[in-house]
């Protein structure tokens, strides 16, 4: 990590974007919170694909933020 400030975003966030980011910190927070170890292999599967669906839309909302794009 470097002493410097982070840059802020180029602008704006939109109330959506906000939104988005606000349900990917607490499905984060929702899976941090779960213990695993008790969950039931179906509550299992579906804890990863929410967390791989936020995972992809926080990627999208970076590429729209920073105007950038994804390499697949």
């Amino acid at each position: 990590m470097t002493d410097e400030p982070s840059q802020p975003p180029p602008g704006p966030l939109t109330d959506f974007q906000r939104a988005r980011i606000d349900y990917a910190r607490r499905d984060l927070e929702y899976a941090r919170a779960e213990d695993l170890a008790q969950l039931p292999h179906d509550g299992l599967i579906l804890l990863l694909e929410r967390l791989r669906t936020r995972l992809d839309d926080t990627l999208s909302l970076i590429e729209e933020i920073t105007g950038g794009s994804r390499d697949m």
